[in-house]
């Protein structure tokens, strides 16, 4: 790097670095705008380094940078920006990927919308974890591989151009104008896609890939990147007992799971989810070559899963998107039976996507009904065995609960289970997710795991270091959490007897359900639906924002679950259900507690709080 500068600053940024900056694995919501998040921090982070102002104070008054570590986080916004500064670039024109493979899968997809070919350009070996025949075959993406011996030699190509390179040497780019896309490949961190300046509407489309299928390069490799940058040794590197960490995981999750499959860890929760799709997609396409695919998703489930079902259907033929409505007034088991009633009179392939406990209302379906809805037999128009449907389940908010095992409730439907990593079974302290199959689903693994692989999104040497860690006292944590949650719950229903609470039942947690989240409507008012909602939503903010201020060292405004301490306090509508359809967004505020944490000073505040705002009011 030889912009002296610009590398006297950064040495002094990584010499007063903010823990949050390495440790923080969800935004903070108190310094985070939505609609500013990809621009915001770097302006003024440019600030300060015009200012040369590297105080650990000043960085950690920077607002949040992005919105989650998949999207980014200020160690990779800045590696982005300082490698972008040394090739004259605007900082959205760099986008790393913690993925050897998905930054180009994203420039395939833009252009697969755009009906543009692609040309994947290589100088020396074409990287062996591309594969080809899949990515044409199971994603729809058309492509060229050109082997070069010179960048000047290649042809004029009426389409975009991508050239890779492996490991060379960080930052350093051979530009050339016939080149749309450089993407460089790193062994130690991931990938780096320079974009050419004609191309800047790629930007946007290639970030999205990077925030619903994967992870941006993470703050751990990170922070290698910008020592490599400029120029320090890496005599600090953490050398992880990788292999080790691994078996402890994986015997760790069949323990708490009850299977006997081995299961699959992913870069974050949504990376499984994306490995799951596309493996039983694969799956669908080679068994039931000329049926169509229906994507059964709840149309205000996590934000994340429901855009990314809706991306992946968007991308193929044969594959659409069908609604399942679970919350409020709809039940999950009577609108599982109509859906799964429709797919068959379709003679189409059903995946069904749901979440139980749903989020954010914290409902549990009744699971031998569901059971029967799933396992009913069904007949096609022609009179034969309609497809079964496999059933896909997020238990984040409940890990623990053995839906799979041998004569437990979803044994013998065909299920997939998975688990963001970032809750309860990293405590927070990575994006690492998981998935288990119970033996009917066995089968499904070998293309779950291939597509897993191919995008390069399984868990980092660290994430598996975290995971060995946390994962076994995950349950005994998940116990402690839900008693401090029963309490907070039992005491906010006698001091507000008029609030609307979502959490789980006493019967339901003597069934094994003990999330520690629950959802929270407060009384309103007004002569208009229109204003009872805007008191309520100010309402919300109002109690939040009473709670983080005066407990601050526990009480924080954050997307988070699982946590090892505090409470965390989020509205999901402005958050987790950021691009859920606004009809189906839910205003209410999501309460997330922890194992350890100062009961009583929030009672308290909640107390003075209702005494302050409702019975004064």
């Amino acid at each position: 790097m030889q912009n002296s500068n610009l590398v006297d600053y950064l040495k002094n940024v990584l010499d007063n670095l903010p823990q949050d900056w390495i440790k923080l694995t969800t935004h903070r919501l108190d310094i985070y705008n939505e609609e500013l998040a990809k621009t915001e921090f770097l302006e003024h982070f440019e600030k300060l380094f015009k200012d040369n102002e590297f105080s650990r104070s000043a960085l950690e008054s920077l607002p949040t940078a992005y919105d989650y570590i998949r999207l980014g986080h200020p160690l990779s916004s800045i590696l982005e920006w300082a490698i972008a500064k040394q090739n004259n670039l605007k900082p959205e024109q760099v986008i790393g990927f913690s993925s050897k493979t998905m930054a180009i899968l994203a420039v395939l997809r833009k252009n697969h919308f755009e009906n543009k070919k692609t040309q994947l350009l290589y100088k020396d070996n074409f990287p062996r974890y591309i594969d080809a025949g899949i990515i044409r075959e199971v994603y729809g993406y058309d492509f060229d591989i050109t082997h070069i011996d010179d960048k000047d030699a290649i042809l004029n190509f009426k389409g975009s151009n991508v050239f890779i390179n492996e490991n060379q040497e960080l930052g350093q780019l051979d530009w050339q104008n016939n080149i749309d896309f450089f993407v460089s490949i790193h062994d130690d961190f991931g990938s780096l896609i320079h974009i050419h300046n004609k191309n800047a509407d790629y930007v946007s489309d290639i970030q999205h890939v990077r925030r619903r299928e994967t992870v941006a390069i993470t703050p751990g490799d990170s922070l290698k990147a910008l020592q490599i940058l400029v120029g320090r040794p890496d005599e600090e590197s953490t050398t992880y007992s990788t292999k080790d960490n691994k078996a402890k995981v994986i015997d760790n999750i069949k323990r708490i799971t009850d299977t006997t499959a081995k299961p699959l860890l992913g870069s974050c929760g949504l990376s499984v989810q994306y490995a799951i799709m596309m493996g039983l997609i694969h799956e669908a396409q080679t068994n039931y070559p000329n049926k169509a695919i229906k994507i059964i998703v709840p149309p205000n489930c996590y934000g994340g899963t429901n855009d990314q079902a809706r991306r992946v259907a968007a991308c193929l033929k044969n594959v659409d998107i069908m609604d399942l409505p679970v919350d409020g007034d709809n039940d999950m088991v009577s609108s599982t039976d109509m859906v799964l009633n429709h797919v068959a009179k379709l003679d189409a392939v059903p995946l069904i996507i749901a979440e139980i406990p749903t989020n954010p209302r914290v409902e549990v379906p009744n699971l031998k009904d569901l059971k029967t809805a799933l396992t009913k037999t069904r007949h096609n128009p022609k009179g034969e065995q309609a497809v079964d449907p496999i059933f896909i389940l997020d238990q984040t908010f409940c890990p623990n609960y053995n839906f799979l095992g041998d004569n437990q409730i979803l044994s013998t439907v065909e299920t997939i289970s998975y688990v963001s990593g970032s809750k309860f079974p990293s405590g927070g302290k990575c994006t690492a997710g998981y998935l288990v199959a119970n033996k009917k689903a066995e089968y499904l693994l070998d293309k779950i795991e291939t597509n897993l692989k191919l995008c390069d999104n399984e868990a980092t040497e660290f994430q598996l270091s975290i995971l060995a860690e946390q994962l076994p006292s995950m349950n005994q944590r998940i116990t402690a959490a839900y008693k401090n949650t029963r309490e907070f719950v039992e005491f906010i229903k006698e001091t507000l007897p008029s609030a609307k609470i979502n959490f789980v039942s006493k019967d339901l947690a003597a069934m094994g359900f003990t999330p520690s989240v629950f959802s929270l409507d407060l009384p309103t008012k007004g002569d208009t639906p229109e204003e009872r909602e805007t008191y309520k939503r100010s309402l919300n903010k109002k109690l939040i924002n009473r709670m983080i201020t005066e407990i601050p060292g526990e009480s924080k405004y954050c997307v988070s679950y699982g946590q090892l301490k505090g409470c965390y306090w989020t509205i999901p509508a402005t958050s987790t259900q950021g691009t859920t359809k606004e009809e189906d967004k839910d205003y209410i505020a999501r309460v997330s507690v922890s194992p350890d944490l100062d009961l009583e000073k929030h009672k308290a505040v909640f107390a003075q709080f209702v005494e302050d705002e409702i019975h004064s009011s």
